[in-house]
């Protein structure tokens, strides 16, 4: 695991010409779907496009950022913009119908989530949703680096632009990250990079009794 996390990198440019594998791309999906989240709520949704043609328009909307537009896929992880009632709620059907978990036992957990939710203004909420997409997108990298994928996180980009772009404006959902993933360019300098990291005694707080 930590031979494939010194391994993998921020790829700056990807080789066009090569394509990752749909296998390979259902793998990296399922390692979204898969990501611990708070309280098991998901308030995410992931767009993927290999579009060429819709790649050349994020890539503008990326601050020409060539990984976008050299990329084999590009991943965009988006929250969802309503975290009401209904959406906690409907998350308890799937647990029941999942589990097979009563609702007397579901509903007291149900109705305080209901209620500390309920208490959050607009932009608590929106920050909540966007930490749950960070999970996301490491337990995303994570895997990329262990399979040998290549990926870059991302987020300069202009999410209005992704919105319009992508047809999002009329959806529920806001752009919040986005993931370019492929093969790396042999001609990438920032491959040839030794990773600079800060020395583990000064990041790793060790309290013993």
């Amino acid at each position: 695991m930590l031979k494939a996390l010194n391994w993998r990198y921020a790829t700056k440019s990807f080789d066009p010409d090569k394509k990752l594998p749909e296998s390979t791309i259902h793998g990296i999906k399922r390692a979204f779907n898969l990501t611990p989240t708070s309280y098991g709520l998901q308030p995410l949704k992931l767009v993927v496009t290999s579009d060429t043609h819709i790649q050349k328009q994020l890539y503008e909307a990326s601050y020409k950022q060539k990984q976008v537009k050299t990329a084999s896929h590009v991943f965009v992880l988006c929250i969802d913009k309503i975290i009401d009632k209904n959406f906690i709620e409907k998350h308890f059907k799937l647990v029941k119908q999942v589990r097979q978990t009563p609702d007397k036992i579901l509903r007291p957990f149900r109705d305080f989530l209901i209620d500390d939710f309920s208490k959050k203004s607009n932009t608590q909420l929106r920050a909540w949703a966007i930490n749950q997409a960070y999970l996301a997108i490491g337990n995303m990298l994570t895997v990329c680096a262990v399979e040998k994928i290549d990926a870059c996180p991302m987020e300069g980009f202009d999410a209005k632009e992704y919105a319009s772009i992508l047809n999002l404006n009329h959806s529920n959902i806001e752009p919040v990250l986005i993931m370019p993933v492929g093969y790396r360019d042999q001609n990438d300098e920032f491959s040839k990079f030794e990773k600079v990291r800060r020395p583990l005694e000064e990041v790793v707080i060790e309290i013993n009794s």
